[in-house]
């Protein structure tokens, strides 16, 4: 039986719904999700597959947003972090009536390198795909650790991410694998140009897996969007950096209202 966890918290006029990346859960939150509660009404979700949400196979992009999707109130501020950038990303793109702003964290409309386009490159991705057969906790860990690279609080970040995986069971190496064939295959540049919605990007300069140089490209592609960088974050800047995180969402949702 399919079963997407769901959890509302906080009583703010503003709906937020916060979605996680490749390999964690809705608790990779919970260093932000007090101070987000007392301005809105907080959405915490297990993306299909991964934490609480059992039952699920690997499932494409457009199948895993219609999944949350469907769970969701009628008109929210759509987060995502990651992997869970581009389930935010398509939402917005298919039901804009439902997006009141889409905001990405770390999140690339194009996570793999291509042409002149900065990202992982495809054989990393490839590499772990292939690793999570033969050793999949270590290879999960492994993802974690290139996440937080580079930060003052590098350790401390990492072991955050990784008791935040080790808190709830594994999902299984298919939903795994499904994600990561998103993160190697989708390309939303084009697409996420012509839209028109407040979008605000969130990333962490010293980011190893969202390169900085994505920002510049995209300020230029997508002008209607606004870039947020923060300065000594990698690519967990919530976890690493939650006062000023905090302050961008609390502002971009006082120039909403």
């Amino acid at each position: 039986m399919k079963t997407l966890w769901w959890q509302t918290v906080g009583t703010g006029n503003c709906h937020l719904v916060l979605l996680h990346g490749w390999g964690l859960n809705a608790e990779v939150w919970h260093c932000v999700s007090e101070e987000l509660a007392s301005h809105f009404t907080l959405h915490l979700v297990d993306l299909p597959g991964f934490g609480r949400s059992h039952g699920y196979q690997a499932m494409s992009l457009d199948e895993m947003a219609q999944h949350v999707l469907d769970a969701a109130p009628q008109n929210a501020i759509w987060l995502g972090w990651s992997l869970g950038g581009l389930v935010a990303s398509q939402i917005a793109l298919t039901h804009p009536e439902r997006v009141q702003a889409l905001v990405t964290v770390a999140s690339s409309p194009c996570f793999s390198a291509r042409d002149a386009w900065p990202g992982i490159k495809p054989d990393v991705l490839a590499g772990f795909q292939q690793q999570l057969s033969e050793d999949f906790q270590r290879t999960v860990e492994r993802f974690l650790a290139l996440q937080t690279m580079g930060t003052e609080t590098a350790r401390q970040d990492a072991r955050t991410l990784k008791n935040t995986v080790l808190s709830l069971p594994m999902p299984d190496v298919e939903v795994l694998n499904g994600g990561l064939e998103i993160l190697k295959t989708v390309d939303l540049r084009e697409p996420l140009a012509t839209l028109a919605l407040p979008h605000l990007r969130i990333y962490g300069y010293l980011d190893g897996l969202v390169p900085r140089k994505v920002v510049p490209l995209l300020d230029t592609l997508w002008p209607q969007s606004e870039s947020h960088v923060v300065a000594k974050a990698a690519h967990a800047p919530f976890i690493s950096h939650p006062a000023e995180f905090c302050s961008a969402l609390i502002a971009l949702s006082q120039r909403l209202n």
